[in-house]
C-alpha cells in the first residue's frame, strides 16, 4: 500500500504552526537532532497522511458489504453526527496530550527519554493535524451549525481543563506521569485507532494506519523506561520505586478505562459501522493488555532481584508469589498489581462506587478517601481534580446527587464566548446533565 500526504489550507496550517510554537517550543530542537536520536526512521513531517488501497466496503454494522462513504453529505445525519463528534474528540485528545507532557518534559532523568517523549509530542501534533484535515476536507454543515473553520479554532483554543475527555484535563506532576501516560492512555488511543480503522467513512479509515504505526512508538515511550525503572528498583536504586510506579498506575488506569465510555454502551457505533466493538468488549481487551504489560514489568523486576533464576524458574516463582507465597524474600507486596476495574471511577457503570485497588468494598467515605490517600500519588492528591472527586463522592454518599448526576457535574474549564480568536477567557463551570452527558460520547457512545 502507498500513503498520500497533503497539508491544510495555508491559514489553517499556519494556525497549527503558531499553536506548536506556543505549546511545543522544543520542536525545532527535535527536528535539528532527529538523525542523532532516530537515524533509521523517516524524518518527521507535519502533514495529513492517507493510506491508499484499504478495504472499500463497510466491514461491520447494518450496512456491512456496501461501499464505504467518501463524503459526509452521503451519510445519514445520525451517522455523520456520531462521526463528527468522534473526530472532534480525537483532535482534542491529541492537542491536549501535548499540553500535559510539556509541563514535566524537562524533568526526565535521561536525554534519550526526553527525546522520545518529544518525538511522541510531535507525532501527536500530526495526529491532531490529521483530524483537523478531516474536518476541513469535507462539508459537515448538514449535521453542525458550527463551520469547520470555527471547529478548528475551538479545538486549538482548548487548554488543560477544557478538553473533551477527562484524562486530558489532569496536570502531570513528574516525568513518571509522562511515561505511565504513554503506556496506559496512549494504549487506549491504539485501541480506538484500531477500531476506527474499519470506519464506514473511508477518509477516517484511511487516516488510521499511519497513526497506528506512530502510536506503536508512543507505547514504547511508556514501556521501555518502566522496564528500566523496575530493573533498577530491584537492584536497590531509589530513583523510581515500585511503590511510586504503582501509585502512578492507580492514577491513570481508571481514566484510561473511562475513555471507552459506559460499559453498557457502544452499540450505536457498531450498528452504524463506525467501530467493530461495543464499549465493554473494547475495555476488557484493553484491561487484559494492561495486565500483560504489568506482568512483563514484574517478571523483569523478579529476574533482576533474583538473577540466579532461569527464565522458566522465574515464571514459576512469579506465579507462586502472585498466589501469596514468599519466594527467596520476595512477596506479593514487592510487585506491581493491576488495579481493580472499578477502582476510583467517576464515569461508567462503577462511577463513585467505593472499590479499592484490589477489589475491597468500602462502606464509609472517610475510610475510602484514606485508602485513596494511601494508593494515589501525594502530589496528585493536592490537585483540584482529586478534590473535585472527593467532594462529589461525599454528595453521592449523602444522597444529595445520584452517581449519574455526579458524573455529569464534574467541573471543567470552559471557554466563554464565541469562536472569535480574541475570545479566550475561561471560567470554572458545572455542566448541566444534558450538556455533560455527551462529553464522553464522541469516542464511546451507547
Amino acid at each position: 500500500m502507498t500513503t498520500a500526504a497533503t497539508t491544510l489550507p495555508g491559514k489553517f496550517h499556519d494556525a497549527v504552526i503558531r499553536w506548536q510554537e506556543t505549546y511545543l517550543s522544543d520542536f525545532d530542537f527535535l527536528v535539528d537532532n532527529w538523525e542523532k536520536y532516530f537515524p533509521n526512521d523517516q524524518r518527521f513531517r507535519l502533514c495529513a497522511y492517507r493510506e491508499q488501497g484499504i478495504c472499500g466496503e463497510i466491514e461491520c454494522g447494518e450496512l456491512e458489504g456496501q461501499p464505504k462513504f467518501t463524503q459526509a453529505c452521503d451519510m445519514d445525519p445520525k451517522r455523520a453526527h456520531q462521526l463528527l463528534g468522534a473526530i472532534r474528540a480525537q483532535a482534542s485528545t491529541e492537542f491536549g496530550s501535548i499540553q500535559q507532557h510539556r509541563l514535566t518534559l524537562a524533568r526526565a532523568q535521561h536525554e534519550q527519554d526526553q527525546m522520545w517523549v518529544l518525538r511522541m509530542m510531535a507525532e501527536e501534533l500530526r495526529h491532531g493535524y490529521q483530524m483537523l484535515h478531516l474536518l476541513l476536507d469535507d462539508d459537515w454543515s448538514h449535521v453542525s451549525e458550527i463551520s469547520s473553520a470555527d471547529m478548528v479554532e475551538e479545538i486549538l483554543s482548548m487548554t488543560t481543563g477544557s478538553h473533551v475527555l477527562g484524562a486530558f484535563n489532569i496536570d502531570f506532576d513528574s516525568f513518571v506521569d509522562n511515561v505511565v501516560f504513554c503506556a496506559l492512555i496512549d494504549r487506549v488511543g491504539k485501541f480506538q485507532l484500531a477500531m476506527q480503522q474499519v470506519s464506514a467513512y473511508k477518509p477516517m479509515a484511511e487516516s488510521m494506519p499511519p497513526m497506528l504505526r506512530e502510536e506503536a512508538f508512543h507505547l514504547a515511550t511508556g514501556v521501555v523506561p518502566m522496564r528500566r525503572w523496575v530493573t533498577q528498583a530491584a537492584q536497590g536504586e531509589v530513583y523510581v520505586t515500585m511503590e511510586g510506579l504503582q501509585r502512578a498506575w492507580n492514577k491513570w488506569l481508571p481514566r484510561g478505562l473511562e475513555m471507552f465510555g459506559d460499559e453498557r454502551g457502544g452499540g450505536t457505533n457498531v450498528r452504524l459501522g463506525l467501530k467493530p466493538m461495543k464499549n465493554k468488549e473494547a475495555q476488557e481487551g484493553y484491561y487484559k493488555e494492561c495486565g500483560k504489560v504489568l506482568r512483563d514489568l514484574n517478571m523483569r523486576y523478579l529476574r533482576a532481584r533474583l538473577p540466579k533464576l532461569s527464565r522458566n524458574e522465574a515464571i514459576r516463582a512469579l506465579d507462586r508469589i502472585l498466589e501469596g507465597e514468599v519466594v527467596q524474600g520476595v512477596g506479593r507486596e514487592a510487585l506491581l498489581h493491576l488495579p481493580d476495574q472499578r477502582f476510583y471511577r467517576r464515569r461508567g457503570l462503577p462511577a463513585f462506587e467505593m472499590i479499592g485497588t484490589q477489589g475491597e468494598v468500602f462502606e464509609d467515605v472517610a475510610a475510602y478517601t484514606q485508602h485513596l490517600s494511601e494508593t494515589l500519588p501525594e502530589s496528585y492528591r493536592a490537585s483540584a481534580d482529586f478534590r473535585g472527586y472527593v467532594d462529589l463522592l461525599r454528595q453521592v454518599n449523602g444522597g444529595e446527587v445520584t452517581a449519574h448526576e455526579a458524573s455529569s457535574r464534574a467541573p471543567a474549564l470552559r471557554r466563554v464566548g464565541g469562536s472569535c480568536p480574541c475570545s479566550k477567557s475561561v471560567r470554572w463551570v458545572v455542566d448541566s446533565p444534558a450538556e455533560s452527558s455527551s462529553l464522553e460520547t464522541p469516542l464511546a457512545t451507547p
